[in-house]
């Protein structure tokens, strides 16, 4: 679509905009430079991230459209660059907030705000929202879980205006989690007088946005566009530069790629990392490298089934990868190396090189030791949704591992049954990506290790000495104990090696050069609040 196109169509949807639309538009129609065209591959399957089988784009409904209590502060990472600051908060709907001195609750003040409806936030919204949250079930009360906030119990509306929550243990994640896309404020008065019965108004909240955020959803067609407009009574925070949004879904790479490049979009994310190597190479947009934190490309060998029981066998994996090989012709330099490393660990950061590096001898040692020589036949599980990396990726590994005497079937697995396939811990081993939200060691660890949490433990790895690891970490209050745990932790990972780490990545994003005010937040979506359009 041409500029010119697309701006008589912006201008044409904003006067077929609802009364109350036009009321807040009355100074005339979004002007090209408040006006943004983002295409992306694919959008909001729903509006309700803390519904069942959400979609990673919910969460930018989540971010723009809801608030939450509080929210990290941003912090400079390259010029017109900001990410999330996780150690530093700042205001949401909460205008102010303490800890208890015994640190097992925390009080929050609520600022005089309103939903898009009109209704006044209230506490009894917050508890009605977090309560929601932890019963719902799936992911959203499981990411609740990892900041110990688990039970309705632990939520009280002490006035209209004043929410607290009591702690069931002091972790150092409940504040920081209450910052990220899951914990958000809903207006429950509407949410329920809509319900139609479900005490958890589920269908209704997939389908309607009932938030206080900077955003509303104007138009929501899946699979076609999503289109939002500026709240303009957003009480939480400076009102937004950008007037309307309007985010298409674009399967194609190529079509998306060449819109950005010819000026016809203003963002796009979700290219090839080869795309990306090219558009910054090219130098005629900017594209914007952040390496997303707590997150890594892996290899996961299921640890309680046989070939993988064995560690000799993991370690054997670890050293016969073709690590630059791949980050080269997979990913296409578009990330941080993790091989390579020292054996002991000095660091409580995340991700960290393992000590394994491409070594066919030390390789072949292995395999020959567990299996008498023999060698074995298994079978490698991919995504074919990620397969412009994933795929590369697995052909190197399995080029490799015939080298040493295994021999390695290639599954590609369609996308939407990607999930669930993980789910049912069959697989050999796996090619993966993960991204914790939370940037700490033991929080990856908690979500991918801990054998006690089937979700993200494609590995199926149970080890009780690294569970207690993992737990005094997450726990302790002193920070040198939570150093030297960390440190075991990480170094027992390594050396057990259920998860063979390839590389942190990149969240690219292309933008033109007339972008200013990009932000990186935790979901790993885009942030409208922030953005300008310049000429």
């Amino acid at each position: 679509m041409k500029r010119r196109s697309f701006l008589k169509t912006a201008a044409g949807a904003a006067a077929l905009a609802t009364p109350s639309v036009r009321r807040a538009e009355a100074q005339g129609a979004p002007t090209r430079n408040e006006t943004l065209l983002l295409v992306q591959e694919y959008g909001p399957n729903s509006l309700d991230m803390q519904g069942i089988g959400s979609a990673q784009p919910v969460n930018g409904v989540s971010l723009n459209c809801y608030d939450t209590l509080i929210r990290f502060k941003r912090k400079e990472f390259a010029e017109g660059i900001t990410v999330f600051d996780r150690d530093n908060y700042e205001p949401g709907l909460a205008e102010s907030w303490q800890v208890a001195s015994d640190g097992m609750s925390a009080t929050f003040k609520l600022r005089e705000a309103k939903f898009h409806s009109g209704r006044p936030v209230r506490a009894a919204d917050v508890k009605w929202s977090m309560d929601r949250a932890v019963t719902i079930g799936g992911f959203a009360t499981t990411q609740m879980a990892a900041g110990s906030l688990e039970k309705p119990e632990q939520f009280v509306a002490l006035d209209d205006r004043t929410f607290r929550i009591d702690y069931l243990r002091r972790d150092k994640l409940t504040i920081p989690n209450l910052c990220v896309t899951i914990p958000f404020v809903i207006d429950s008065e509407t949410a329920k007088a809509n319900a139609g019965g479900d005490p958890l108004a589920k269908d209704y909240l997939k389908n309607n946005v009932a938030g206080s955020g900077a955003f509303k959803v104007e138009s929501w067609k899946p699979g076609t566009e999503t289109i939002y407009i500026r709240n303009e009574e957003w009480a939480s925070g400076e009102r937004p530069k950008l007037r309307r949004i309007i985010a298409r879904d674009i399967p194609s790479p190529s079509t998306r790629r060449a819109l950005i490049e010819r000026g016809d979009a203003d963002i796009s994310y979700g290219l090839p990392p080869k795309d990306f190597k090219d558009l910054a190479d090219g130098g005629k947009v900017r594209v914007a490298a952040v390496p997303v934190p707590n997150a890594i490309w892996y290899v996961a060998l299921n640890s309680a089934l046989a070939p993988f029981k064995d560690v000799r066998l993991r370690q054997a994996v670890a050293w016969a990868i073709p690590y630059e090989k791949i980050m080269q012709a997979a990913l296409f330099g578009r990330g941080t190396p993790m091989w390579g490393g020292p054996q002991k660990i000095d660091t409580v950061g995340w991700p960290v090189p393992s000590h394994y590096s491409y070594n066919l001898e030390k390789a072949k040692a292995l395999v020959a030791a567990a299996t008498g020589g023999a060698g074995f036949s298994t079978s490698l599980v991919f995504d074919a949704g990620s397969a412009t990396i994933a795929e590369p990726m697995a052909v190197l590994v399995q080029e490799a591992l015939g080298a040493i005497g295994i021999k390695v079937e290639l599954n590609k697995v369609p996308g939407a049954n990607f999930r669930g396939e993980l789910n049912k811990k069959t697989a050999p081993m796996v090619i993966n990506r993960f991204g914790g939200w939370l940037d700490y060691a033991d929080y990856f660890f908690f979500w991918n290790y801990h054998g006690n949490n089937s979700i993200f433990n494609v590995a199926s790895y149970q080890d009780k000495e690294l569970d207690v690891l993992i737990d005094g970490a997450r726990f302790t209050q002193d920070p040198a104990e939570y150093a030297t745990k960390v440190k075991a932790m990480l170094e027992r990972g390594m050396d057990q090696i259920p998860m063979v780490p390839i590389c942190q990545p990149y969240h690219d994003v292309a933008m033109q050069k007339y972008i200013g005010g990009y932000h990186y937040a935790p979901p790993r979506e885009p942030d409208f609040r922030y953005l300008t359009k310049g000429a």
